[in-house]
């Protein structure tokens, strides 16, 4: 599992994260007749050893009328884009439903419940994998092959792409984590924090006020404070003090911090770019050097093994062009002469 997994999934283990996630961000109808209050976590009991080892998912389950509707959250934390999400995701897909089929009992008459799979992408690059599996496979399939091929879609959640979106004026817990998460400045930061802390004052909330200190400590501030431990704090107020009294030196910090990340970013693109470049550059000159060569030894081969000065000062300056039009005229030529368009010495 990677090392901020389980402060994300502790977040989503919580009902209120998943009811927002469906509010805020999936912009369907349906969600209007979702019974949130139905809303239940499907325990690792439930699932085979195959589909528990996704220890990063989280798998929620809510009442839609007279259906459940499963929930699969892939909380992906790779740095890269995975083209082949979709056939990933069809993958566990198949394993919930063969756990739905042995868990529930369904019979002849039974359908299997929709699932609903929800990609969370952290990176930095941002996301541009197709998230509909048909966008993958070979295009122009006869009807009679296609109505044959395998069908999902996904939808993502890229945190990245919510930088610049106000805070909602009505709650949204997803929406403060994914200002939390894209804040530019301290101020920014703490802004969203304090509107947390109107949101989660309820007493009953302190599990919830809880995953989210320890989010806030172990991911929201490390990427910008990585030197800084806030691992003591236990309540979400308390921690929102304390930033509060030193704001000013944190967005020094943070500041630093995000032109030592610029400088670094800069630097390994144009290392990338530089090594691309070199690349280009030396296989031009080796194709180049390879097609001087050859001309030199058909030379040698047709006029001799000691060719001229002038000879050898012209191939070691030709361009790749010049190389070219010998090359041609060498196959008619019977001189020398001939070969270099009528270049005499001294020419």
């Amino acid at each position: 599992m990677p090392p901020h997994a389980p402060a994300y999934k502790q977040l989503f283990s919580h009902p209120e994260m998943v009811a927002d996630l469906l509010r805020g961000y999936v912009h369907e109808a349906w969600v209007e007749q979702v019974d949130f209050a139905t809303l239940e976590r499907v325990p690792d009991s439930f699932v085979s050893d195959d589909l528990r080892e996704r220890e990063d998912d989280v798998i929620w389950r809510v009442r839609w009328g007279e259906r459940w509707i499963y929930l699969y959250l892939l909380i992906e934390f790779q740095s890269t884009v995975d083209r082949f999400m979709a056939v990933r995701l069809l993958t566990y897909i198949g394993l919930l439903y063969q756990d739905l089929i042995r868990t529930e009992g369904l019979d002849r008459n039974d359908h299997l419940s929709p699932v609903l799979p929800i990609v969370l992408y952290n990176g930095d690059e941002r996301w541009w994998a197709r998230t509909d599996l048909a966008d993958l496979l070979e295009q122009g399939l006869p009807g009679s092959l296609a109505q044959f091929q395998p069908q999902l879609r996904y939808l993502l959640l890229d945190e990245g792409r919510f930088a610049d979106h106000p805070l909602p004026a009505a709650r949204n817990l997803v929406a403060a984590l994914l200002g939390l998460e894209t804040s530019r400045t301290g101020e920014d930061f703490l802004q969203v924090l304090g509107r947390l802390v109107e949101w989660l004052g309820d007493p009953a909330q302190a599990s919830l006020r809880r995953a989210f200190v320890v989010w806030v400590s172990r991911v929201g501030l490390n990427k910008h404070l990585p030197d800084v431990d806030l691992n003591e704090f236990y309540e979400l107020q308390e921690m929102h003090s304390m930033l509060a009294e030193r704001v000013k030196t944190w967005s020094e910090q943070w500041e630093q911090r995000g032109l030592e990340k610029g400088l670094e970013k800069g630097l390994e693109q144009g290392l990338e770019q530089g090594l691309e470049q070199g690349l280009e550059q030396g296989l031009e000159q080796g194709m180049h050097k390879g097609e001087s060569q050859l001309l030199r030894r058909m030379l040698q081969h047709r006029f001799g093994p000691a060719l001229p000065g002038w000879v050898e000062e012209r191939l070691a300056a030709a361009s790749t062009e010049q190389l070219e039009t010998w090359g041609l005229a060498f196959v008619d030529a019977r001189t020398l002469e001939q070969v270099f368009a009528d270049e005499r010495p001294g020419q």
